[in-house]
């Protein structure tokens, strides 16, 4: 392939923008969104505040974006939203130990690690490459807890983010959550 046909393929196959979303869609997205994130926010409230772990991170936003406002998208599936959170934390933390004297490297590792390891167990969620990325560079609160992080709040948030998808998601005729369970 030349030079120019490289550069071509960067313009992009369609026209226009993105089609609208209902205003329906979009209401039952904000309110998964809303109870799914305050769930989380108030179980870490209730039961993890003043400790050492934490049930909030950064990714799970990303997730809810996928879970509540992407329902039909492969990467949004239980499998992948539990999968690609667990197995990403397990390369985050083994990667923070084995490399955090190189904060550069540790941080590339473990995000094209957890990508990696995702394929490879059909669990891509790309919200876990900052799930990775978060057990690098987290606070010292983060690495302190080690493999703890795998469990809280990297499985735990998640199935919160999915117990609300089921009961949100199935609740307007227009929706179905999931596609697929594994």
């Amino acid at each position: 392939m030349s030079f120019t046909g490289y550069m071509r393929k960067m313009r992009g196959t369609t026209k226009g923008s993105p089609p609208r979303v209902s205003n329906s869609e979009i209401f039952w997205s904000w309110i998964g969104a809303f109870l799914g994130i305050g769930a989380c926010g108030l179980l870490n409230q209730f039961f993890f505040s003043g400790h050492d772990l934490t049930l909030m991170i950064g990714s799970f936003g990303a997730s809810a974006v996928l879970a509540y406002g992407a329902v039909r998208s492969p990467l949004a599936q239980p499998r992948n939203l539990i999968g690609g959170h667990v197995v990403s934390a397990i390369v985050g933390v083994i990667t923070f130990k084995l490399l955090h004297p190189f904060p550069w490297a540790a941080e590339a590792v473990a995000v094209a690690t957890a990508i990696a390891v995702m394929h490879a167990t059909r669990t891509l969620h790309p919200p876990g490459g900052a799930t990775a990325l978060i057990a690098v560079i987290g606070s010292h609160k983060i690495h302190e807890l080690g493999f703890y992080y795998v469990l809280i709040p990297a499985t735990l948030g998640p199935l919160v983010l999915l117990a609300i998808a089921l009961l949100v998601n199935n609740i307007p005729r227009t929706r179905r959550y999931p596609e697929i369970w594994f």
